[in-house]
């Protein structure tokens, strides 16, 4: 099991660092990656060696973390400061670097045409910054943020066509600026959306297939039976498939949600896509990819929270029928977050009160739980909607807290959120896996066209009960709670 867990961690480590921390830093991503790996290498090791029963000292642990990250952050750091040269790369070092001119958006003859696009009753510009690949242009906003931003888009686009994106941001001094990056895809669009269409649904279908029988293949044995039956009646595989249709119609419904969501706002997007697996939980999960801005925060909210809701109202009854049939049993002296065959209820304050509620007076003080194949799946699920719902970067969170606060300040409750996880993973050693998962996981999300306009009270209610519920799934049964309900 510990061989599967480092494979799985190890990988999913690798893979969310090639597709972020690469394009910042020029230090080997192997590098990084092994710096970060050497906590779960070691922690590895002391359990082959001691076993689970001897759990190493904490202050061990916190010294080894700690030293590796500061020395990632050094790594990091260091890679950022090196020169980068994209033309000459794979060339000699002897040979001198070539500077080119920058690339200028808009050249001279057009600021005219730009700068009639900000009226001065709506926002007056007073500086226009070219970089290389962006117009920034400042000045003081003269009206509403949602109104602004409609009427300087629509002037740009009269006088520059889809030519660039229109973005509204907050600048440090809490000024809102314009920036125009010029759009590469214009021109693909169209060729893009017909090749889409045919391969998407194949791809997803097949995918689906694919992750159906993985999943299968691993609920047989949280059924409790051998592969090795299926020699004699293969029709004992179909005993897998309450545990495989029970985790895909919660994965499946929350990438449905983030989908459709997006198709009401007209957010180019692609269809669901499963990532199967022969081991562990049987699939990575499922995702879909973003093929074009948020237009807004309102658009950024609810695309990121329609997924967690959707899957969390599918999990709620699948978890209620799966604990009302599995059984009650003698709760060991150890038990395990990830032991679906005694599994202390009071690991979570949410799972607890679902517990208490499908199996009544059956459920006492020194009760775990052997679950049922699809109350496996919901607390599956569970686990997965907390993960979502974690307030870092680029998960369903960080866009959450970003819509509600603004994007500086979901900077910061993301790494507050990391460090609190992380504290809490020397508490509860089960949340050291979350807490190394979200150190990969980038702060800072891509802004919203227009990311200056706030949300309206209903959505900043609907975003604290979204953080409310990760609060209820994360955290234990408080003692006073636990002999209040008996268990």
């Amino acid at each position: 099991m510990a061989f599967w867990f480092l494979l799985l961690l190890g990988s999913l480590t690798y893979l969310m660092m090639q597709h972020s921390v690469a394009r910042a830093t020029r230090t080997p991503v192997w590098l990084l990656w092994l710096v970060l790996m050497t906590p779960a290498f070691i922690l590895t090791a002391w359990t082959l060696i001691y076993g689970i029963k001897q759990t190493p000292p904490s202050a061990l642990i916190l010294w080894i973390s700690a030293g590796c990250l500061l020395l990632y952050w050094l790594l990091f750091n260091w890679g950022r400061q090196l020169p980068v040269n994209p033309q000459n790369q794979g060339e000699s070092n002897n040979n001198p670097p070539t500077e080119t001119a920058p690339v200028r958006p808009i050249d001279l003859a057009e600021e005219s045409q730009l700068r009639n696009c900000f009226p001065w009753s709506v926002y007056y510009v007073q500086n226009i910054e070219y970089r290389p690949q962006a117009v920034i242009c400042r000045g003081q906003l003269r009206t509403m943020a949602s109104a602004a931003y409609q009427q300087i888009k629509t002037n740009i686009e009269s006088q520059f066509g889809d030519r660039f994106l229109v973005i509204f941001q907050e600048g440090i001094n809490d000024k809102p600026f314009f920036v125009l990056v010029p759009n590469p895809q214009a021109a693909k669009q169209n060729n893009q959306r017909d090749s889409e269409n045919i391969t998407q649904p194949v791809l997803a279908l097949l995918l689906l297939v694919a992750t159906l029988f993985t999943t299968t293949f691993v609920g047989l044995r949280i059924a409790g039976f051998q592969v090795t039956q299926l020699e004699s009646d293969f029709t004992l595989f179909f005993q897998g498939l309450p545990y495989a249709l029970g985790l895909m119609s919660i994965l499946g419904t929350h990438e449905l949600g983030h989908y459709l969501t997006a198709r009401f706002y007209k957010i180019r997007s692609t269809l669901p896509y499963f990532i199967p697996v022969p081991f562990f939980l049987g699939t990575f999960g499922a995702f879909i990819k973003i093929r074009s801005p948020m237009p807004h925060r309102k658009a950024l909210f609810d695309v990121s929270i329609a997924g967690p809701l959707a899957g969390f109202i599918v999990t709620i009854p699948l978890l209620l029928w799966g604990l009302a049939h599995s059984q009650v049993v003698a709760l060991p002296e150890k038990t395990g977050m990830l032991n679906p065959n005694a599994l202390n209820p009071q690991y979570s304050i949410l799972f607890a009160l679902l517990s208490k509620l499908a199996l009544g007076s059956e459920l006492t003080v020194k009760s775990a739980l052997d679950l049922h194949p699809v109350a496996v799946a919901g607390f599956l699920g569970l686990i997965v909607t907390a993960l979502n719902l974690m307030p870092v970067g680029q998960l369903d969170g960080g866009h959450i807290v970003h819509a509600m606060f603004g994007q500086r300040t979901a900077v910061v409750i993301g790494q507050i959120s990391r460090l609190l996880l992380l504290m809490l993973s020397f508490i509860r050693e089960e949340f050291l896996f979350w807490a190394i998962i979200l150190l990969f996981v980038p702060l800072i999300d891509e802004p919203a066209l227009n990311d200056v306009t706030e949300l309206d009270n209903k959505r900043d209610f609907l975003g604290l009960m979204s953080m409310a519920l990760l609060l209820l799934i994360v955290l234990p049964l408080p003692q006073f709670l636990a002999n209040l309900l008996h268990i």
